[in-house]
C-alpha cells in the first residue's frame, strides 16, 4: 500500500515535471541537431575567404602585424579579443568594436591569416542560419532571463528522466528488456518505444540535461569571476585609467607562453576588455590533452611594461563550467561523435513526442501513468 502511495507521487512528479518543460525540450533538441554539424554547415551556406594552406611548421605571423591588418581594415574599430581558431589553425579571429566598453556581444569579428598576417573578411554571423539556431538554443533571443528559463526547464527535464525511472521500473520486472509489442494497439506500441528510449538514453540524457544546466548560468559564473578572481589579480591597478600606448601583443604572448611553457594560447582579452583590467593583457591558455585543452589559465602582462604580474588556475566553478561545454555539444571526438550525438538527439526528440502522445491518450482514458505501467491494457479501449 504504501509503496503503491509512492509510486503514486513519483508519478505525479513525472507527470508535471514532463508536461512543463517538454515543449521546451523539443526546441532544444530540434535547435541543437543543427548546431551539432555548425561548422559544416556554415561551410556549404556561406562563402569565406580562405587563408593560405602552408606547411606544417611554417612559422606564424607576428600578432602585431595581424592588429595592424585589422586595424588598416577596420580603423573606426578598436581590439577586444584576439582569438586564435579551434577548428582552422590557419586562421586567427579578432573580435572588434566600436569602442572598448562596448558589449563585446554586438562586436564584429575579423579574421585574419596566420601565417601570412593578411586580412580575410568580417562576415556578419548574425544573420547565418546557425546563429539563429544558436540564439533560440541559448536564451529564446530573451538575453539572461531567457537563458535561467531554460535553465530551470532543464532542472525540471531531469527530474523527469529520474521520476521516469521510478516510475516505469516495475514493468521493467515483468517485461524483458527492450519489449516491443507490435501486435497490440498503436497506444501500447508507443508505450513501449517511450518506455525503450527512455531507458536507453537515461546516462545521456542526464548528462546533456545537467551541463545544458551549468551552461545557462554561464553567464552568472564568469560575472563571479570577474569580482572575485580577476579583481583580487589586479586590485593594486584598479585605480589606474586604460593604458594608452599598449606594449607588443607578440610580446606579451611570448611571456606567457614562457611561464607556461607546456600551455597553448586560445585568447588574450585586451587592456579595458570585460576579461581583463584596463592595465593588462590577459592572456588565456589551455593545455594539450583532450581534458585539459578545454581548461583555461589566465596569465595577466602588465600592458605598458610587459611584465607578467600574475597568473592562476582557475575556481572550480569555472572549471565545471568549460568542462560541462564539451560534453553538452559533443564537439570533442570529431565527426563519429558528432554522428552519434546527433543520433540520441534524434531518438530523445522521439521519447519527447511519445511521452506527449501517451499523456494526450490518457488524458481521454482516464488513466493514470501507475496504472498504465502496471496494466498497459488499461489504455486500449474496453469491450463493452
Amino acid at each position: 500500500m504504501a509503496a503503491s502511495k509512492s509510486l503514486r507521487r513519483w508519478g505525479w512528479v513525472h507527470k508535471w515535471s514532463s508536461i512543463i518543460c517538454t515543449v521546451f525540450m523539443l526546441l532544444l533538441c530540434v535547435t541543437g541537431l543543427p548546431l551539432i554539424f555548425h561548422e559544416e554547415i556554415d561551410e556549404v551556406l556561406h562563402a569565406q575567404v580562405k587563408a593560405e594552406q602552408v606547411a606544417p611548421g611554417t612559422p606564424r605571423a607576428d600578432l602585431d602585424k595581424v592588429m595592424e591588418a585589422v586595424r588598416v581594415a577596420l580603423p573606426e574599430t578598436v581590439p577586444h579579443f584576439l582569438i586564435w581558431d579551434r577548428d582552422d589553425p590557419n586562421v586567427v579571429m579578432v573580435s572588434v568594436g566600436k569602442s572598448i566598453t562596448d558589449n563585446p556581444a554586438n562586436n564584429k569579428l575579423a579574421r585574419v591569416d596566420a601565417h601570412t598576417a593578411a586580412y580575410l573578411d568580417a562576415p556578419d554571423f548574425t544573420k547565418r542560419f546557425t546563429y539563429i539556431m544558436l540564439k533560440l538554443h541559448t536564451d529564446m533571443f530573451a538575453g539572461l532571463p531567457g537563458k535561467l528559463f531554460l535553465g530551470f526547464m532543464g532542472i525540471l527535464f531531469c527530474i523527469a528522466i529520474i521520476s521516469g525511472i521510478v516510475v516505469y521500473a516495475p514493468s521493467m520486472r515483468k517485461l524483458p528488456f527492450g519489449t516491443y509489442r507490435r501486435e497490440r494497439r498503436r497506444v501500447v506500441r508507443w508505450l513501449d518505444v517511450h518506455n525503450l528510449a527512455g531507458i536507453l538514453l537515461v546516462m545521456w540524457t542526464l548528462v546533456v540535461g545537467f551541463t545544458g544546466v551549468i551552461n545557462t548560468w554561464a553567464d552568472l559564473v564568469i560575472k563571479y569571476w570577474q569580482f572575485d578572481q580577476l579583481a583580487a589579480m589586479t586590485v593594486q591597478y584598479k585605480d589606474r585609467p586604460l593604458v594608452a600606448n599598449p606594449a607588443s601583443i607578440e610580446e606579451a604572448v611570448k611571456v606567457a607562453r614562457k611561464a607556461e611553457p607546456d600551455m597553448k594560447p586560445a585568447f588574450v582579452a585586451f587592456p579595458g576588455s570585460i576579461f581583463s583590467s584596463k592595465s593588462h593583457y590577459a592572456v588565456f591558455l589551455h593545455g594539450n590533452t583532450p581534458l585539459t585543452s578545454r581548461l583555461l589559465k589566465p596569465a595577466l602582462i602588465d600592458a605598458e611594461t610587459g611584465v607578467l604580474t600574475d597568473s592562476r588556475e582557475m575556481p572550480w566553478y569555472v572549471s565545471t563550467l568549460l568542462l560541462s561545454q564539451p560534453l553538452h555539444f559533443g564537439d570533442y571526438g570529431g565527426m563519429p561523435l558528432k554522428i552519434i550525438w546527433a543520433i540520441l538527439d534524434i531518438i530523445t526528440i522521439v521519447l519527447l513526442v511519445t511521452g506527449l502522445y501517451l499523456w494526450l491518450r490518457r488524458r481521454k482514458t482516464s488513466v493514470s501513468v501507475e496504472r498504465a505501467v502496471a496494466n498497459p491494457s488499461a489504455l486500449e479501449p474496453q469491450a463493452s
